[in-house]
């Protein structure tokens, strides 16, 4: 017997409109849809009329269902992957899985469609030929400070996922670390509702949220712009010597000692 097929099926991200007729028909095909949250997919699925069998695949337990999935698809049967939103494995669990299916010589087949990082890079207004995604940051403050100044030298576009009770800080964080001028945008629940999408430099973005509370609440995507060829390698040094010392010391002479071990000019960095 031929081994079925693995779809990987894109959701939508808001607008349940979203969901492409090859995905529909592809769900409705498929002899079992795995999940990462069954009750998130089902009112989904329930309104193209899907009436499939549902099994719950998330972080804690792909690895041991992962091997059992292969087995029903080296019977023959069609099995789909979805997540809660947009395309599976994009800061979602199932890699195990496609890697499992693909090791075992199991087909994998995309069903592309909705992506937050891609909406929200196709309306930044910021360069796109070149981007690098960065899913979401560490949650504990330090660590994310740390990886937001390994990434102020990166010069690529960052496309970064935030949730609402972070965005205030993280945004606070990456004023400092790129800088405030940094051109970013800041796209908050597409293709919802009250979608948004606010461009400008960061200390513009992180005073609109700060000063709106509006603006903290959904699911947000930051793009900023990577450092440009015309940025002061001084002030990126400068920059991330301020983010390590203002861990120990005060503000005040965190940006002192760090001015004066890059060269940077003490303005640029104090109060980002």
């Amino acid at each position: 017997m031929a081994a079925g097929t693995l779809h990987v099926v894109a959701t939508p991200i808001g607008n349940l409109d979203d969901l492409s007729p090859r995905a529909v028909a592809s769900l409705r095909a498929v002899a079992a849809i795995c999940c990462e949250d069954t009750r998130h997919s089902r009112p989904l699925l329930t309104r193209y009329g899907i009436d499939k069998p549902l099994i719950a695949l998330h972080e804690h337990n792909e690895d041991a269902i992962a091997a059992r999935l292969v087995e029903r698809l080296l019977a023959g049967e069609d099995l789909a992957l979805v997540s809660d939103a947009g395309t599976p494995l994009v800061s979602d669990p199932g890699y195990r899985l496609v890697r499992a299916a693909r090791d075992a010589g199991v087909r994998v087949s995309p069903v592309p469609g909705a992506c937050a990082a891609i909406a929200a890079l196709s309306v930044a207004g910021l360069p796109s030929d070149r981007f690098c995604f960065e899913g979401f940051l560490p949650a504990k403050p330090a660590a994310r400070r740390a990886r937001l100044t390994e990434l102020a030298s990166e010069p690529r576009t960052l496309v970064i996922y935030e949730s609402s009770h972070r965005i205030e800080e993280m945004l606070a964080d990456a004023r400092v670390a790129f800088g405030a001028a940094r051109r970013a945008a800041l796209a908050r629940e597409l293709t919802k509702l009250f979608e948004t999408v606010l461009d400008g430099d960061l200390a513009m973005l992180h005073e609109r949220v700060c000063n709106d509370a509006d603006q903290r609440r959904g699911e947000f995507v930051l793009i900023v712009a990577g450092v440009g060829d015309a940025v002061d390698a001084k002030l990126i040094e400068g920059r991330r010597l301020y983010a390590k010392l203002s861990e120990h010391l005060p503000p005040s002479q965190a940006a002192k000692l760090a001015a004066e071990l890059s060269g940077a000019p003490r303005k640029d960095l104090y109060g980002g």
